[in-house]
């Protein structure tokens, strides 16, 4: 799927659907309803979709009134209305509905089932400003060591998991990296276990503990497949019942599926970008949500 395939109307009627089976129409009973909220959280999937920012969104949306038609929308609302219905929307709760609503019309559709047979669960990183990759050569130049490739230390990060089959996202977790990918597994397996049923969890080496395997085994009813090979190299089996099992009976085939979720992170990155225009905390984490809704819309 590339961008070109998908027309910005389809994707402004898509997303404009699901926020009225998910929103209210006003976020307030005395709310001035220039705007419904499914209108603006339309405007952000557009926005995301077209790698604008505010005001390019906005002027975008003056210039192409056939598609404010599409959602019913009489005025283009100004800038600084789309950053504040974003800090609003995209909260955990609105955001939650939104993405639940997402996994739910893939399964009316046919694009996915309620039963997942393979779930992949993977952390990712993204640009916190944009970065020309000449700047990072010349950088790795002037260092002394000879392998320096970053320009910071700290980034914005997401754990996804998302179907192997259909690449529809079924949990977001985002948070700040660097770190540990298994900071993000239980809640992350949580919010999946909640979308669908998921019978086959795959996860690299980052997340290989027992409480891994027990967490999904005992909470969710997930059979897991992550490789015991966390820790120093040694010919001693793993103490665990369920890592000790991964070293003597792994099922490569399955696991080899893994890299679906790989795909899932490219797709995102190649399609809405992988620096965030975000700048605080938050917004960050609220874009990254926004990006991953976007990703489900364009899927539908």
């Amino acid at each position: 799927m590339t961008q070109t395939t998908k027309s910005p109307r389809l994707v402004l009627a898509t997303a404009f659907q699901i926020a009225e089976q998910s929103l209210p129409d006003y976020a307030h009973r005395f709310s001035p309803r220039k705007f419904t909220q499914h209108q603006l959280f339309a405007c952000l999937v557009l926005q995301q979709f077209l790698q604008l920012d505010y005001r390019k969104l906005q002027a975008f949306l003056i210039d192409t009134p056939c598609l404010t038609a599409v959602i019913g929308l009489q005025n283009v609302p100004h800038f600084t209305t789309f950053q504040k219905a974003a800090a609003r929307l995209l909260k955990s709760t609105p955001a939650h509905r939104l993405l639940d609503k997402t996994v739910h019309a893939a399964n009316q559709s046919g694009v996915t089932k309620i039963r997942v047979k393979l779930a992949a669960v993977d952390g990712t990183g993204f640009e916190s400003h944009h970065v020309s990759a000449y700047f990072v050569k010349r950088r790795k130049r002037a260092c002394k060591t000879g392998y320096e490739t970053t320009t910071y230390t700290r980034y914005p990060s997401a754990g996804i998991v998302c179907d192997c089959a259909s690449h529809l996202i079924l949990a977001v977790v985002p948070g700040r990296g660097p770190g540990p990918d298994d900071k993000h597994y239980k809640q992350a397996l949580t919010q999946a276990g909640k979308r669908a049923k998921v019978e086959t969890i795959l996860a690299d080496a980052g997340y290989d503990s027992e409480g891994a395997h027990l967490f999904a085994r005992q909470e969710f009813g997930m059979r897991t497949i992550i490789p015991a090979t966390r820790g120093r190299p040694t010919k001693k089996l793993p103490k665990g019942y369920w890592r000790r099992l991964m070293t003597t009976r792994f099922n490569s085939e399955k696991y080899g599926q893994r890299w679906q979720v790989e795909t899932v992170n490219s797709m995102i990155k190649r399609m809405q970008g992988s620096a965030l225009r975000a700048r605080c905390y938050w917004s960050q984490c609220r874009e990254i949500v926004l990006r991953t809704i976007t990703h489900n819309i364009m899927i539908l």
